[in-house]
């Protein structure tokens, strides 16, 4: 079978390889797929580097057995929190009024690349916000038009180099022959979002177990990426602190709660353990996780601060991953505490 594309993606808890190709209509077919827990990351470092190469080669074997392919080329999504983005205003001129080529545009990108030799950073992806040519008009689409100049606001996501170094030698051991490092966070928001909805602005939230994401974007570009390590496992922790229980436990415990419900001192939620049912009152439960998502709402608002870029007020918020997207009321107390309409969005494929 001949392999199109293989992409690893680093979760807060779980490392996924795919293998696919592309269908019919801009769909994709999932030929194959491999998964390993792991222990994730926090604040940009490793919670166990020493085992994260077998948890990758764990994750590679098994997709390459499902899909009876063999992985000679990979895209290794980059997570938030080991990238940061620049935005430029950048132009160049074409000597006398013609056509744009896409030569020109490719020129433009470059002309705005001074990170080249930075030490800590390397472009991984160059995304545009905008285009302009010379009566200012800002446009999504440049190549065709004619002009004697062309400009853009040009996002450039750059990651840490200590990450594609650790991560790069580790492919490179398993046999990998081509790695192309992008953006986790940008792959999201193209993907989720056609292109007259991210001409708009988004804003996109991204809670996954450990840490989460915030991104402003516009265009085929972000304007702004904030990180901080707070998600659903956090909750997790809470409800096992609280009650003295195990892990597990909690976890079972968290996948029963509904936020909606107007619990009474008699309500409960009931998880099994062996061969018993274990009680917990639901109005406690309720309130220790309606604690913790409004410290993450807080900490949302606070990155959002930061962002220089006026999107307009009645954009809403767009949220994803396990974090909280599967915890029943979690976006509409999500969406209280930040005082924002809430949409929990998914690939339409």
């Amino acid at each position: 079978m001949a392999q199109d594309i293989a992409v690893l993606d680093f979760g807060s808890g779980k490392i996924d390889v795919l293998i696919g190709e592309r269908g019919v209509n801009n769909t994709i077919c999932i030929n194959g797929m491999g998964e390993c827990d792991y222990a994730g990351f926090a604040d940009g470092e490793w919670f166990e580097p020493d085992q994260l190469g077998y948890a990758i080669g764990h994750a590679i074997n098994n997709a390459e057995t499902n899909s009876r392919t063999k992985i000679k080329r990979l895209y290794v999504g980059v997570p938030g929190e080991f990238t940061t983005v620049v935005c430029r205003d950048v132009s160049i001129s074409l000597t006398k009024k013609r056509k744009v080529t896409e030569a020109d545009v490719d020129m433009l990108h470059e002309q705005g690349d001074v990170f080249r030799n930075n030490p800590d950073y390397t472009v991984i992806n160059i995304g545009p916000v905008y285009y302009t040519l010379d009566d200012d008009r800002r446009l999504v689409q440049p190549v065709g038009m004619t002009s004697n100049k062309l400009g853009g606001h040009i996002s450039y996501v750059l990651a840490e180099n200590r990450f594609i170094h650790f991560v790069g030698k580790i492919l490179e051991e398993l046999g990998i022959e081509s790695i192309e490092f992008v953006s986790s966070v940008l792959a999201e928001e193209l993907l989720l979002f056609d292109d007259i909805t991210r001409d708009q602005y988004v804003v996109l939230i991204d809670v996954g177990y450990i840490t989460t994401s915030v991104a402003v974007g516009r265009g085929d570009g972000l304007l702004g990426l904030y990180n901080f390590s707070l998600g659903g496992g956090h909750i997790t922790g809470d409800l096992a602190m609280a009650f003295g229980i195990s892990f597990s436990q909690a976890e079972s415990l968290k996948r029963k709660v509904v936020l909606s419900l107007n619990a009474s001192d008699a309500d409960v939620y009931e998880i099994t353990d062996r061969d018993s049912r274990i009680p917990f009152p639901a109005k406690t439960v309720n309130e220790i996780v309606m604690e913790r998502i409004k410290l993450i709402a807080s900490t949302i608002e606070k990155c959002l601060s930061k962002c220089e870029y006026d999107y307009p007020d009645y954009i809403p918020y767009h949220l994803t991953g396990g974090g909280l997207s599967y915890l029943k009321g979690a976006r509409d107390y999500l969406s209280k505490r930040l005082n924002k309409p809430v949409e929990i969005v998914s690939p339409s494929f």
